[in-house]
């Protein structure tokens, strides 16, 4: 199981970096964090010049750009593989559906989880964020990537096939999330550090749940 894993796991990557010759494309690597930087760019023009007040309400935009980011890919995260018959051929292989969502989640999230640490960094340096307030980002980063790609996943799995599904698929990310961004933000306020436990757990919880969820789904699917 853990060979067949990596092999999924691998091709996930290959295909998020445009480098397996399928119908994703880099750009469910590149579009994530250009939208992510984008709006870190543009909300100090919004503010002001008031560096308090952006260094106040910086973080929270941080988290807001990393959940809106994470709805970007998912209209490619199964649809392509359930129209090229991969999604089957897995199946005839041995390989089970929580088994492809879990490859897929962890795939998802090496993707998109490191490069959006990396470019919160930058982002915070235009948000005016202090250096212990990018610890306690990039802390609830970590924490919560992992469960913004399970989600991902879940929902694209649970879309997959259907008419409008990207936009749904957005509609029903952003209630799921909306934990995880009430934790994240709420650490970075003072003596609120409890937060990022909050943060963890829900975090876990949501990673563990959501690849059962969207094997299940995908085998609702295909029958």
């Amino acid at each position: 199981m853990i060979g067949a894993l990596g092999t999924l796991v691998r091709r996930e990557l290959m295909l998020a970096f445009g480098l397996g010759g399928g119908a994703r494309g880099s750009a469910g690597f590149v579009m994530p964090i250009i939208f992510f930087l984008a709006v870190a760019t543009i909300y100090p023009f919004a503010v002001g010049p008031d560096a308090q007040l952006l260094g106040r309400t910086g973080g929270g935009v941080i988290w807001v750009a990393a959940l809106l980011a994470s709805i970007l890919p998912i209209d490619r995260l199964v649809q392509a593989d359930v129209d090229q018959g991969m999604i089957d051929q897995y199946v005839v292989r041995g390989m089970s559906e929580e088994l492809i969502a879990l490859a897929k989640t962890i795939g998802h999230w090496l993707s998109f989880g490191p490069p959006l640490m990396l470019a919160a960094i930058i982002s915070a340096g235009l948000l005016g964020q202090s250096a212990e307030q990018l610890i306690i980002v990039e802390i609830g980063l970590a924490c919560a990537t992992p469960a913004l790609a399970a989600l991902g996943v879940m929902i694209a799995a649970l879309t997959a096939g259907l008419r409008h599904g990207a936009a749904l698929g957005g509609l029903l990310l952003l209630p799921l999330a909306v934990p995880l961004l009430i934790f994240g933000a709420g650490s970075l306020t003072p003596g609120s550090q409890n937060g990022l436990l909050l943060l963890a757990a829900a975090s876990l919880l949501l990673t563990v749940i959501c690849p059962i969820a969207a094997g299940a789904a995908i085998r609702a699917g295909r029958e």
